[in-house]
């Protein structure tokens, strides 16, 4: 699964990264994030059919039919394999799809009576993309709330070493396809989750500190050892 990670990109990065036309997340509402937690207003970038926008979505994904929100706190991951199929994704899955931007994600590796919070970014540390959907919920009160989830697949060689799952991580030649909204083909769109190459990718040890959502600074990156 991906219960937290961390983006801590400077914006001008993000847009550029992410060939951002039109934010509706404006410099001055973005904040580097060491620690982000379920039913967090997120950054995500969607496609209108013409150009990258990027905007802030709650993580956990409420779909349109649901009666209460709180069914989001159960939907911050999608597995990958199943979500064309499941009533609550394959509507997105077909029509509204995101990138999620991320500098790094958190996995706790399980041991002897713990669990060891490790911190996975790409080895050149470079902004990468998670696969997500998205959907847009209508509160009792009229307000919509625009949601997203991150999808996971089976994990490659380094995080079978932590976890028996890991969030889709796409390449920068398959991001394109994935926000195109005019691809709905389930056969297209499922070759794209996958595991993300193991040469790729870096993990290492951090502090327990990350454990707690109310810490958020730079040290929770740093390694440990």
């Amino acid at each position: 699964m991906c219960g937290r990670f961390a983006l801590y990109a400077d914006y001008a990065a993000l847009l550029e990264r992410f060939n951002i036309e039109e934010a509706a997340l404006e410099q001055g509402l973005y904040e580097k994030n060491y620690n982000v937690a379920p039913s967090q207003q997120i950054a995500a970038v969607i496609n209108d059919g013409k150009q990258n926008r990027l905007g802030t979505f709650r993580w956990g994904l409420i779909p349109s039919w649901a009666k209460d929100h709180k069914i989001g706190y159960k939907m911050i991951n999608a597995r990958g394999e199943t979500a064309a199929e499941k009533p609550s994704f394959r509507t997105a899955f077909r029509k509204r799809r995101c990138l999620i931007p991320a500098s790094a994600f958190y996995e706790w590796k399980k041991g002897e009576g713990s669990k060891t919070p490790m911190l996975i970014h790409l080895e050149n540390d470079e902004l990468f993309a998670f696969a997500g959907l998205w959907e847009s919920w209508k509160a009792q009160d009229g307000q919509m709330v625009h949601s997203c989830t991150i999808l996971t697949t089976e994990p490659n060689a380094l995080m079978a070493e932590i976890h028996d799952r890991m969030p889709v991580i796409l390449s920068k030649s398959d991001e394109q396809v994935w926000l195109d909204p005019n691809v709905q083909d389930p056969e297209l769109l499922q070759e794209l989750i996958k595991p993300y190459q193991r040469s790729g990718l870096e993990a290492y040890e951090v502090s327990g500190a990350v454990n707690s959502p109310k810490n958020n600074g730079q040290e929770l990156i740093q390694k440990i050892g």
